[in-house]
């Protein structure tokens, strides 16, 4: 027992397990510090891997890292002409330094043969806690997070769950790697795909089922189906902007769809627009909040041509929230393109098909990277840094159990 508990506080892994211990619980509560929380479970990590083996734990680079810091890269190019530069350096240095703790990170659970079965076992509980902790704070009417807020007056609050559901739909896929038995794993599965399904949270709902749709797929098809996603993923990336063209030209009234939802599409049209002006080399690192004309509502012929003409309709969209760019677009291969480019977009393309390549190595994994996907398609912003950190730790605890 003494020996187990030395090697506990002698390996990379146990900041990273405690951390999924209480991640799901902690985004639930406050999402906002999941940026903080990663990066002290890494840094954790990197010291204690150096303080116990006399070495620091450099990164083997692979294809998927060097192609990160070629788009990180190119990152810092388009701060030059970017509209917000201070802003640009301030995101790229942050990423920058996610990046290398979790390659570090992942390079010293490498060398430890039980790390994958800590993480996978810690991934398990604190899923479950945190399960259990949404759906009891959507249940009481969000009295959890209002008491942790001090019970401000927050009537929209229950939307703010939705960052905690898509950090658990993203960590959901893993535990099909848990070591423990199946119906215990299908219990787990079933309660966070209940959860999510029941939350509002939309894309957090089909980004959980295409997580584990896509596990089941790549235990049928372990070599067809990551090629394929990877080949989609590049060609959507790449051509996003003519798709989404495209479409809005044949899009259906939108009066009928959520606000929420129309506003997505309202945004696409307006993105799509700006990319057309500075296709080359985009608008600049982090220009989304600052593109001309963003920051303000949509006119009124705009709403008529998507069929939102009820009183209802635009009051909604008469509101400062509903503007015609309010901080990303809501779509990452959109915000690529206008704020990097075409180039951007070839080496962001490269980099995600890469690595769902890689991730097709086990079920687990794949399913986390294309619950990624999802969200990213669909959700946050390409640079926000609370979720880019929880990616790389799902990444990072992909690679371990894989390895288990």
């Amino acid at each position: 027992m003494k020996a187990e508990v030395m090697s506990w506080r002698r390996s990379a892994a146990t900041p990273v397990a405690v951390l999924l211990a209480v991640a799901p619980g902690i985004a639930v509560l406050q999402f906002r510090t999941m940026a903080l929380a990663v990066t002290l479970a890494l840094v954790a990590a990197v010291a204690t891997h150096r303080l116990v083996r006399g070495v620091w734990p450099w990164p083997r680079m692979g294809l998927v890292a060097w192609l990160a810091v070629a788009l990180l890269g190119w990152c810092g190019v388009a701060a030059l002409w970017s509209p917000e530069p201070a802003r640009a350096l301030q995101t790229i240095g942050g990423l920058a330094a996610l990046l290398g703790l979790a390659l570090m990170t992942a390079r010293a659970l490498a060398e430890e043969p039980a790390a994958g079965r800590r993480l996978a076992l810690a991934l398990a509980g604190g899923l479950a806690v945190g399960i259990l902790l949404a759906a009891l704070d959507h249940a009481s009417g969000n009295w959890l997070r209002l008491a942790v807020r001090g019970f401000p007056d927050m009537p929209a609050i229950s939307f703010g769950l939705k960052p905690a559901v898509s950090l658990m739909v993203l960590l959901l896929p893993l535990v099909l790697a848990v070591p423990m038995a199946w119906a215990l794993r299908a219990v787990l599965v079933s309660a966070g795909l209940a959860v999510a399904l029941w939350l509002p949270a939309d894309s957090a709902k089909i980004a959980a089922v295409a997580g584990i749709l896509a596990a089941g797929a790549v235990a049928l098809l372990p070599r067809a189906a990551p090629r394929l996603a990877a080949l989609a993923f590049a060609a959507f990336s790449l051509a996003a902007p003519l798709v989404f063209a495209l479409a809005l030209e044949r899009a259906p009234s939108l009066e009928p769809i959520p606000r929420s939802a129309a506003h997505r599409v309202l945004i696409w049209d307006f993105v799509v627009d700006r990319i057309a002006e500075k296709p080359l080399l985009g608008w600049g690192m982090e220009s989304s909040r600052s593109i001309p004309g963003g920051s303000e509502n949509f006119p009124a012929d705009k709403l008529a041509q998507y069929g939102l003409n009820s009183p209802e309709a635009r009051q909604w969209f008469g509101v400062p929230a509903a503007r015609r760019l309010p901080l990303h677009t809501h779509n990452a291969a959109l915000q690529i393109w206008l704020e990097l480019g075409l180039v951007g977009a070839v080496l962001a393309a490269a980099l995600g098909a890469a690595a769902l390549l890689a991730a097709g190595a086990s079920p687990a994994g794949f399913g986390m990277a294309i619950s990624a996907v999802v969200t990213g398609q669909l959700s946050f912003g390409v640079w926000q840094p609370w979720w880019v950190a929880s990616v790389l730790l799902a990444a990072v605890v992909a690679g371990a159990v894989r390895k288990r």
